[in-house]
């Protein structure tokens, strides 16, 4: 009988609760912030990933941040010992990697009309990306034919990458994650015009 009315005691004895919530409170609070931080960093990886592939589809649409590649006549050109003549399907390693920035781009002459209106489609997306974390790079696919009378003689694989870019959780208390950068690839299409879907 003892027991039982001890038991019964112990089970209402309020004393303690408030020093008990006091204790557990902030890390409850830090773990529920914790978990909001978690669910934004993913938000921004998405929102990366998703501008990267939508600067991939309008640098494959759009005119080329480097803009002799839209001029440029391969016919006459040697490609591995071969003189490409009219109608020759022009290799991939005719081309090579020219890579853009926001200043300029290896070779094949720059267009910051082009780099700006690939940027500013990226940013409807992920408006924090600034034109330094912006790279495009044109390297050589293997597609296209040399003196092609329809367009570009050449058809590179088009990659735009992100880079530099960084998170600031709350629990961290102002220390900075590093994002991972993004990168998108896609043939070019008919690399005419300033604007896509």
């Amino acid at each position: 009988m003892k027991t039982a009315l001890l038991l019964s005691r112990f089970g209402r004895c309020e004393r303690g609760g408030a020093a008990e919530f006091a204790l557990i409170l902030p890390l409850f609070i830090l773990l529920f912030v914790g978990l909001i931080d978690a669910g934004l960093f993913f938000y921004e990886v998405n929102r990366g990933e998703k501008a990267t592939q939508i600067g991939a589809r309008m640098a494959v649409v759009t005119n080329p941040v480097a803009p002799d590649l839209s001029t440029k006549n391969y016919v006459g050109e040697m490609v591995g010992g071969v003189t490409l003549t009219q109608g020759d399907r022009i290799p991939a390693s005719a081309l090579g990697t020219i890579t853009c920035n926001n200043s300029s781009c290896s070779s094949l002459g720059y267009d910051s009309a082009a780099f700006t209106n690939l940027l500013t489609r990226m940013r409807q997306i992920m408006p924090r990306i600034q034109a330094s974390n912006l790279i495009i790079e044109y390297r050589g696919s293997g597609l296209g034919y040399a003196g092609n009378p329809n367009g570009m003689d050449i058809s590179p694989l088009v990659t735009v990458r992100l880079t530099g870019l960084t998170f600031a959780p709350t629990v961290l208390f102002g220390a900075q994650l590093n994002l991972p950068d993004f990168a998108y690839t896609l043939t070019m299409e008919d690399g005419q015009g300033t604007g896509s879907n």
